[in-house]
Order: structure tokens, then sequence, then C-alpha cells
């Protein structure tokens, strides 16, 4: 008897069908997405397609009007009480100005998490937060202020907070937002590291279209509340007339250049 060949792995996130109104104003519809287990998604659109909304119900912060979110094979909008705040452990948020506490130190900004929703000892704490702080580069900054560091040290301090709970979803929102393109390239590396290292599933808000076609497995562009466009960064930059090629003429970079030495790096 032949072999039946393996079953496709499912998707690691699910969204079918979701809508969100706010009154009369629809801010969502027919939002359908598959993501799969350690991919890097990127989300892009102009101001007011619907990004942070979407955002928010996929962390939980908001519910859909209509539609499902299924992480895992779980539908996060059915969920109540303490399995609601279980999944939600399930999900890290990187901010796009980090926000960081102002009045606590890196250290403390780590360890908020822990502190919060586990019973760890101040002990394990203290060797969880300094094993993170290697993984990013923050040796030697636990007692400094985020006043002191700079923005991209900031993007790091604010991942590493996000990996405490060690999350099966990271989400970024706009995570080169106000850097310079040197260290916009360096945080992209970094989500791509982190993806590598810990085999987080990686949402990423962005308006980088640079960004997005080197570390996007799968690009999903929105319009109006409407997702319009999706496909991997080849995919996208070989479909022509489309919004996307609108957005990368736009944005003045060579997409189908960064594709190939994308494809180039990965041989």
């Amino acid at each position: 008897m032949a072999e039946r060949p393996p079953e496709p792995e499912a998707p690691h996130l699910v969204v079918e069908g979701v809508e969100k109104r706010f009154g009369d104003f629809v801010a969502l519809t027919g939002i359908d997405m598959r993501v799969g287990r350690s991919e890097i998604a990127v989300i892009i659109g102009g101001s007011g397609a619907g990004k942070t909304t979407l955002l928010k119900i996929l962390v939980g912060l908001d519910e859909p009007t209509s539609g499902r979110i299924v992480v895992s094979g779980e539908d996060v909008a059915a969920l109540r009480g303490r399995a609601r705040e279980r999944m939600r452990r399930k999900f890290g948020m990187v901010f796009q100005y980090s926000a960081l506490l102002d009045s606590l130190d890196v250290f403390d900004n780590v360890a908020f998490p822990l502190r919060e929703h586990t019973k760890l000892s101040e002990k394990e704490i203290r060797a969880k937060v300094l094993e993170k702080l290697a993984v990013l580069k923050l040796e030697g900054t636990e007692r400094r202020f985020p006043s002191q560091l700079s923005g991209g040290m900031r993007k790091r301090v604010g991942l590493a907070r996000a990996l405490m709970l060690d999350p099966e979803v990271l989400m970024y929102d706009e995570p080169t937002s106000g850097l310079d393109p040197l260290s916009s390239r360096l945080v992209d590396e970094l989500i791509v590291e982190t993806r590598d290292r810990y085999g987080v599933t990686s949402l990423v808000i962005s308006h980088d279209m640079a960004g997005a076609l080197q570390i996007a497995d799968r690009i999903f562009m929105l319009q109006k509340g409407r997702l319009v466009v999706q496909g991997t960064p080849e995919e996208l930059v070989a479909l022509q007339g489309t919004l996307a090629n609108e957005f990368f003429a736009a944005s003045g970079i060579a997409a189908e250049h960064l594709v190939q030495a994308r494809a180039a790096a990965r041989r």
C-alpha cells in the first residue's frame, strides 16, 4: 500500500471574515488571512487603512463585530475568563515607540511582565531578564533609564520585555518608525533573528516597504478596511497594476532589486 502524503501543517493564525464596525462606520470588512507557524507576515497600507484596528483585534485589545480569530486551533473571540487570559499570553507586543515606563530602569521594565503575571522568585526573574538582555546585546544597560537609550536600543528593550512570557506570536507596531535607515535595517534583522531563535510567528504593522520586502514571508495590504492584495514579496512585485506596485513606486525603492537580493542571500 502506498504511503499517504503527510498532512499539511495547519496555519498558526487564521483570520476569517473579520468585520469591525463603529456605529455606521465600517473600519474592517471581509478580512481573511492565513499565517503559518514561525512565518513573518507584514501588514501594510496607508493611513486609515485599518491596520491599527486589525492589530488591536488580533492581540485581543478589541473584539471583531463578526468573524473569527483562530490561534493554534482555538477561536480567540469565543474564549472567556481565564481561558481568554491564557490565550492573550500567547501574544507579545512590541509597541511603536517601545512604550517603556520612564520611571523604571531597563531591568525593571523587562522584568515587569514576570512580576505581574508569574510567581517566579526575584532570583529566577533576574536570571531570565539578564539572559534576554544578553541575547539582544543589551548587557550593561540594566540600570539605565529609557531616556538614556538610543531609539534602536529602546526597541530592543521593548522586544526583550515582549519575549518574557514566551509568546507564540509577536506583534510589532511600526517597529522602524522614527529610526534612521541603518537602525531600521538593524531592527529588521532583529525581527528575523528573533523568529529564528525563538520560533515565534511574527506579525509586523509597517509603512517600511523596503523592510517588508526583505523580511516578510507574506505581505497583506489593506486599503479602506479591506484586504486588497496578499502574497509573498516575489508575488507582489510580479503583479502589475496593483496598489502594492503603487506603494513600491511611491516609496522610491527598487522593489525588483530588493527581491532579487533577498533571493540571492537565501541561497
